[in-house]
């Protein structure tokens, strides 16, 4: 019980981590390409948390092997596509909106970890995911009455999408070296991201910028992803991104109060469904269901009947009960 109570305050540790990143790189982008921007970013990320895994000395567990490297391969593949992604989005659409959109992560990897990885979704959890998907199309219209998209929303549900399938293989990866798998995402990521922008000739920003991005992503993504590693090995994919689901309000309000952005009738129509969805995914986290097996005897058959009952408790109270039959 304390162990996931550990991996939830983690998973929200990432979540206010990550949430600064949306308002400071809509600043950002104004200077550098997105491209770079998503480089650096991950750069960031790999070195800051290799200098931290110096200083700390606390990750013991087992480093990666050949057995996981496919897995790996697909981590850093995905690792340049969704920061890219996310930053060509950010770029042109709203800051709020595109905090909010975020949280369609959770739609992709809870789909895919039940899909690929047979990890169970609730009732609760299917009526939140129908939500965030609902909030997320009102927030990718640009005009509901002509039904046009925004071409800024759907880079960031694809960057959405990206993300959702590097968690689950980040999933199948969490039980190893945190620091480890942090700095092979950065490093690598960075590079991917960086051999691109050379190739495209993007012209490299000045010294000071690219230091205040390595920062950030240090700070956003570096901590972030490693508290976010640490939650999935306790807790799995599908539960960790539903505490992770609270960096989008951060985010958005965040945007609110340092870009001043004014908030739509789009957007405030898309935040209360949000709401209510990341609502119904905490309480499906937070809730624990089980079955017992009982024997009967049919006095008229004269038969032993085995069947279950499901039972539903809260986490946090003693599981000691009695059933009556």
């Amino acid at each position: 019980m304390i162990k996931q109570f550990i991996a939830m305050l983690f998973a929200l540790l990432a979540a206010v981590l990550y949430a600064i990143n949306i308002p400071v790189s809509k600043i950002l982008l104004n200077s550098i390409h997105p491209v770079l921007m998503a480089s650096f970013l991950y750069f960031g990320a790999g070195i800051g948390m290799f200098g931290y895994s110096k200083i700390s000395k606390k990750d013991k567990k087992e480093k990666l092997s050949k057995k996981e490297l496919p897995y790996t391969i697909a981590m850093i593949v995905l690792d340049i596509i969704a920061p890219i992604f996310m930053m060509l989005g950010l770029s042109t659409a709203n800051s709020s909106n595109a905090s909010l959109l975020n949280n369609f992560e959770i739609v992709a990897t809870s789909v895919i970890a039940m899909v690929i990885f047979k990890e169970v979704i609730s009732k609760k959890m299917w009526m939140a995911i129908i939500l965030v998907t609902i909030s997320s199309t009102i927030l990718s219209l640009e005009n509901i009455e002509a039904l046009k998209f925004s071409w800024g929303s759907i880079y960031i549900v694809l960057a959405c999408i990206s993300w959702g399938i590097e968690n689950n293989c980040t999933r199948v990866l969490s039980s190893k070296s945190t620091f480890q798998i942090v700095i092979i995402k950065g490093i690598f990521s960075g590079l991917g991201s960086l051999i691109i922008a050379l190739i495209l000739r993007i012209n490299i920003p000045s010294i000071s910028l690219i230091v205040l991005t390595l920062a950030l992503g240090f700070v956003s993504y570096g901590l972030s992803i490693y508290f976010y590693v640490k939650s999935q090995s306790i807790i799995g994919a599908a539960k960790t991104s539903s505490f992770y689901s609270v960096s989008p309000f951060i985010g958005s309000f965040l945007s609110f109060i340092i870009l001043k952005e004014v908030l739509s009738a789009n957007y405030l129509i898309a935040l209360l469904i949000m709401i209510i969805g990341a609502v119904l995914i905490v309480f499906d986290t937070l809730a624990i269901t089980h079955s017992h097996d009982h024997i009967h005897i049919d006095k008229e058959i004269k038969k032993e009947i085995i069947h279950s009952h499901l039972h539903f408790h809260w986490q946090g109270k003693q599981d000691t009960h009695e059933h009556k039959h």
